[in-house]
């Protein structure tokens, strides 16, 4: 399937005197279609850097990523936003489910779909991604040599001590046997068992993130009246077996190998991507590297620290990468 770009068309929230367009593209990755928005600066030479990027954990792109995907073009980068695969308005089955190695081999077909649009420099390529999906950078920028520049925001390091400091150790036997039950039923041909993602904390209940500014978000409770339809489409629901792949990945183990790609590191006082497992990768990584720390829990990135990390992002891909 080709790609297809159609100004106009977009669900984001564009801004009718910012220096971009924007439009819907789609593009094959090994039989499945994803799908998201193209980021155009208007100004600038015959070609410019492009900058790839998706969400994090059971976040659709209308996340906010179209906010950041608008920092970066006003920059004057060509900007690939996309739905993870089983996700929003990509295809994949099952859907609900997070495969952080799936995910990571998304990102790189990507790559490879943004190398090839009109107005692209090939040889200019640049990674964003915030939580999961920061996780994911680092993974992509240490193995595909044709990144040049990483941005990894909040990132997910380690699934296993987020998992030791998330469920109390007496139940994790428990969280065992659920995982085996649940491949048990998947191979004699039942569905994937469904968890819930958020829970209210008012109301109690087992779900992978509990807490309270969780639940805010992903269900925008705090959100303004304007941003309410960027939840909409989005499911409070993952397949149990996303929990046991979030626990086997260590997405920290591949920073060493990331220099000499320029690496940026966007980092808060974080409990859901714990801030001493986030430094403590910094501090391994070579050079050339940079950390931003703002304050504000997990969230903050998306809301009232948006306009610093949009910017930091913004100013390190224009440095590495050069505007078009």
């Amino acid at each position: 399937m080709g790609a297809r770009y159609s100004p106009g068309g977009v669900t984001a929230a564009a801004d009718e005197n910012a220096a971009y367009e924007v439009g819907d593209i789609e593009f094959d990755a090994e039989g499945d279609t994803l799908r998201g928005w193209l980021y155009r600066p208007e100004a600038g030479g015959s070609t410019a850097p492009v900058v790839v990027m998706a969400h994090g954990y059971n976040c659709l792109k209308e996340f906010y990523l179209d906010k950041y995907a608008a920092a970066v073009a006003s920059a004057g980068h060509v900007v690939v936003a996309y739905d993870h695969r089983n996700f929003g308005d990509s295809g994949g089955e099952p859907r609900q489910e997070l495969d952080p190695w799936v995910q990571v081999r998304d990102y790189r077909h990507a790559i490879t779909f943004a190398q090839t649009l009109d107005g692209v420099d090939p040889d200019r390529v640049g990674v964003w991604g915030s939580s999961y999906a920061g996780g994911h950078v680092i993974v992509v920028a240490a193995i595909d040599r044709r990144v040049g520049c990483v941005v990894a925001q909040v990132p997910t390091i380690s699934g296993w001590e987020s998992t030791l400091r998330r469920i109390p150790p007496q139940a994790l036997a428990g969280q065992r046997r659920a995982f085996d039950a649940d491949r048990l039923e998947r191979f004699h041909g039942g569905p994937p068992k469904m968890v819930p993602m958020v829970a209210d904390p008012e109301a109690g209940g087992a779900a992978s993130h509990t807490s309270p500014d969780a639940w805010e978000f992903f269900t925008g409770q705090k959100s303004p009246p304007e941003d309410q339809w960027r939840f909409r489409k989005w499911r409070n629901e993952i397949t149990l077996r996303s929990i046991e792949l979030y626990s086997e990945y260590e997405p920290g183990s591949f920073i060493e190998r990331i220099a000499p790609t320029p690496l940026l590191m966007v980092v808060d006082n974080d409990t859901v991507t714990p801030t001493d497992l986030a430094l403590e990768a910094y501090n391994r990584a070579g050079e050339p590297k940079r950390l931003d720390l703002f304050p504000g829990g997990h969230f903050a990135a998306y809301t009232d620290q948006f306009d610093r990390a949009a910017r930091a992002a913004a100013d390190w891909f224009s440095e590495h990468l050069g505007p078009a």
